[in-house]
């Protein structure tokens, strides 16, 4: 009965930590939620606004800025640093509170965003993305644990209807905002629109939210934090490097894996030791906390390298300005907030969601393997509806990996269970991207020279209005390599869902809390 007796002490506090993380949802009004949400909203958008903005704006910032080699740092470094901060911002809020680590983390971001948009070269740039990501580490698993903390997950399925509806708008709004101001103002703007939506977030936040104070006498387990990031970062210098900057077998590869190896070994082993340990290694003795961490990987995965690198082939290939590729985008989003609202209400009404990640993944894994099959002489129809595909899986899955993984921990660990799932979505982004990249350069990089194409200049200074001032045969030949990129991404990625469908079939159905059958049916999700 391990879940039964994890819902009875779902009200304890951490050890050491005196008075309470989160407040039950019985005691919360409807109003006072409403309120509240109000100003998760707004983070939430600031959150996802981010790189969405930046990711239609990187041809023009590669070529003003030079250095297209670095493009997968400019996510890479903020989806890294996310990675990175999401654990320790988790277990801040459950040990110290949720309201100051959240206000924190907010000011970070917003700091991040002023001095990127101040870059004047891509290493500046890189840096400052890494400080935004800091603070991008505590949004979202904010907004999450708080959301977590004051509902049930019965009925968090209906907020998360109503946050899906927010990411898909962000989605769609992001890619064109940024478009828009890259065309018409300066790419440097992409990065200044966060300050005013950030002060807003951060007055609607501090007047609505109001929760118990917490004080802790536990230690934070920095040591574990330390070891975490250095595992996490040897694995991403390793897709990003590995095969371009550096042989696979070289020494500085192999180094690095030597490296990842023994941090994350030095974490598990700290972690049983550890008195609150960043990332309770028993979370993972659930099956489906297991299972969704496994797909929120793969979504990140997918997720991050599509709104990265579909826009390099819409502007250079078709041809697209940069506002435009925002907008054909949409496909995507659009299929993403459809399914995400229609599962939502399933879910709140039925309290059944294991169906959801089995079509999900296996629609977002055949519109991964449609999405390798687009070409120079692809229409912007066609690849509209494979990007609906892609996107329909992906709202099966969102918000569902985040609800499973709420409902298998008792409500004192919402934050550690937010930012962990939050943490593998992340860590698949910064995966995606960098592996990603390093495809989408070699192919690039391996197509022009097999064509023996020469005098187009750097290539990493090209951008899509100079690209069509260059001869016929050398702008044949580079959307011929931004092509051969573009399937090399997505057939890999295609290939990585296999994972994402073999982890839903090992998802079992275990009632939410909140629903007419949760205390008597919860115990099987420990097995």
């Amino acid at each position: 009965m391990a879940q039964q007796q994890a819902d009875a002490k779902a009200d304890t506090p951490p050890s050491g930590v005196e008075g309470e993380a989160g407040t039950p949802a019985q005691t919360r009004t409807h109003r006072e939620i409403t309120l509240v949400m109000i100003g998760l909203v707004i983070t939430m958008l600031l959150a996802m606004l981010d790189n969405l903005i930046v990711g239609t704006a990187m041809p023009t910032i590669v070529g003003d800025l030079g250095g297209a080699n670095h493009l997968s740092w400019v996510v890479t470094s903020y989806t890294l640093a996310t990675a990175a901060a999401t654990p320790i911002w988790g277990k801040l809020g459950d040990l110290y509170g949720r309201k100051g680590t959240f206000l924190t983390s907010i000011v970070i971001f917003l700091v991040g965003s002023a001095l990127s948009g101040l870059s004047q070269n891509m290493t500046e740039l890189i840096g400052f993305r890494a400080l935004q990501g800091l603070g991008a580490g505590g949004l979202m698993v904010g907004v999450m644990s708080i959301m977590g903390a004051l509902v049930s997950p019965r009925e968090r399925a209906k907020y998360q209807g109503m946050f899906a509806a927010v990411m898909a708008l962000a989605t769609v709004g992001g890619p064109l905002l940024g478009g828009f101001i890259t065309d018409h103002f300066s790419w440097h703007w992409i990065f200044y629109i966060n300050l005013p939506l950030g002060l807003i977030a951060l007055a609607v936040v501090t007047v609505t939210l109001h929760l118990p104070k917490v004080r802790s006498t536990a230690k934070v387990d920095y040591l574990g934090a330390a070891l975490l990031t250095t595992g996490i970062t040897s694995l991403v210098l390793i897709t990003t490097w590995g095969g371009g900057q550096y042989a696979w077998g070289s020494k500085h590869i192999i180094g690095l894996g030597v490296l990842a190896v023994a941090a994350l070994i030095g974490f598990c082993y700290t972690e049983q030791r550890a008195e609150e340990p960043m990332l309770p290694l028993g979370l993972f003795k659930n099956l489906n906390f297991s299972m969704v961490s496994i797909i929120g990987f793969i979504v990140g995965f997918l997720m991050f390298g599509a709104v990265a690198f579909l826009p390099q082939y819409q502007q250079y290939v078709q041809g697209a300005s940069a506002t435009n590729s925002g907008l054909l985008l949409m496909p995507m989003m659009f299929g993403m907030l459809v399914v995400s609202l229609v599962v939502g209400q399933i879910v709140s009404k039925t309290g059944k969601y294991r169906i959801f990640p089995l079509i999900g993944t296996t629609v977002m894994g055949g519109g991964a393997l449609l999405l390798s099959t687009l070409s120079t002489d692809t229409t912007r129809f066609t690849s509209s509806c494979y990007m609906v595909a892609l996107g329909a899986g992906m709202g099966f899955l969102m918000q569902i990996t985040m609800l499973v993984a709420q409902n298998s921990v008792e409500l004192k660990d919402m934050g550690v269970a937010s930012s962990t799932a939050t943490l593998f979505r992340t860590i698949g982004g910064s995966f995606g991207v960098a592996l990603f990249g390093s495809l989408f350069n070699h192919q690039v990089t391996s197509t022009m020279a097999a064509r023996h194409i020469t005098g187009g200049g750097d290539t990493q200074q090209l951008t899509p209005a100079t690209i069509k001032k260059l001869p016929a045969g050398f702008q044949d030949a580079f959307h011929h390599a931004v092509s051969n990129g573009i399937h090399s991404v997505f057939l890999w990625g295609a290939g990585i869902t296999v994972i994402a469908i073999a982890a839903a079939v090992f998802l079992r159905d275990i009632p939410l809390r909140g629903g007419p059958k949760s205390e008597s049916s919860m115990e099987a999700a420990a097995i």
